[in-house]
């Protein structure tokens, strides 16, 4: 996808150069062809399949606690 800079980068070529690179875009289109983006429905995020998984730990029940904990017992000195 091109940005407006790089576009605004082309634009600024004198005209011979922005002809190369328009046959550059030509010969990179020919040998890789042309990628199309499929739209895809985004879900809210309250509908991902990962939300809720841990709902039924007891240990996560207070989420900030367990947290602390996991640093205290992994980050402790010596």
């Amino acid at each position: 996808m091109a940005t407006p800079r790089i576009l605004r980068e082309i634009e600024a070529l004198p005209p011979e150069a922005q002809k190369q690179v328009s046959d550059f875009v030509a010969f990179l289109k020919a040998r890789y062809g042309v990628v199309t983006r499929k739209k895809t429905k985004r879900r809210k995020l309250e509908d991902e399949p990962f939300i809720g998984m841990w709902k039924d730990r007891a240990d996560m029940r207070d989420s900030t606690k367990w947290v602390r904990e996991i640093r205290k017992r992994e980050w402790r000195s010596g």
